[in-house]
């Protein structure tokens, strides 16, 4: 049987900006099992990003249920929700975020290094598996701004890796990305899901959403379709 990973029920989230209440998330319903490539997608808008910062703990729902590896999100207090993040979820952001002083293998170590007890051999270690694995490792010692949009997201999907998270989060990673390099992004992404990662990817690009083995359509704050692709078209 499935492990489920990510349990979500009637999630809600409304930001307050003076007198104005914007429902970004009503009622949200969603299961994403271990190994599952699930990509989120809907127009600008939709919710889709925030519902995946909630999934991420970068955030907090209003109302309704998350569990994230059985663990009651509610219930984490600060301190539990900074070390889940660190060790459990891996982010692929479509700016990078990577820190322009700092080389490609220290901007894969960052995280690493607010792991207590990682001794430097182990976080040396996996800097250098996880950049190999994307085809970086040459390109260690050169700086962000040596880099080409490609190369740049390759060294964040690695800064991801090397933590060994339960699960990839991608928020739009080709957004910034000609269709070529975009491409090639999806293609890492796809052996990485082959391999048993469990990837969750926001994308507004059809093409890109196809990529994934279910998904997850938004539509003002709410899930309006789901399922498998072949799935989905049969009912358009």
């Amino acid at each position: 049987m499935a492990e489920t990973i990510i349990e979500i029920e009637q999630l809600t989230k409304v930001f307050y900006t003076d007198e104005i209440e914007t429902h970004a998330l009503s009622g949200v319903h969603m299961q994403i099992q271990r190994g599952e490539y699930v990509a989120m997608s809907g127009p600008s808008g939709c919710g889709k990003s925030t519902l995946l910062s909630i999934i991420g703990l970068l955030d907090t729902p209003t109302n309704g249920r998350y569990q994230l590896n059985g663990n009651e999100v509610a219930n984490l207090n600060f301190s539990d929700r900074s070390r889940i993040r660190n060790q459990e979820i891996g982010f692929i952001f479509q700016s990078f975020n990577l820190i322009g002083d700092l080389t490609v293998a220290e901007n894969v170590e960052l995280p690493l290094t607010y792991r207590s007890g990682m001794p430097v051999a182990e976080r040396k270690k996996r800097v250098q598996e996880s950049l190999e694995r994307v085809n970086m490792a040459h390109r260690m010692r050169h700086y962000p701004a040596q880099l080409s949009g490609g190369q740049q997201q390759r060294v964040a999907v690695a800064r991801a890796l090397a933590g060994s998270p339960s699960i990839l989060l991608a928020d739009e990673p080709t957004g910034n990305l000609d269709s070529k390099n975009g491409e090639a992004v999806m293609s890492l992404l796809k052996e990485l899901h082959d391999e048993g990662a469990t990837i969750c990817m926001v994308t507004h690009d059809p093409r890109f959403a196809a990529h994934a083995e279910r998904q997850i359509h938004l539509f003002d704050g709410k899930v309006v379709a789901e399922g498998e692709l072949s799935h989905l078209m049969a009912e358009v």
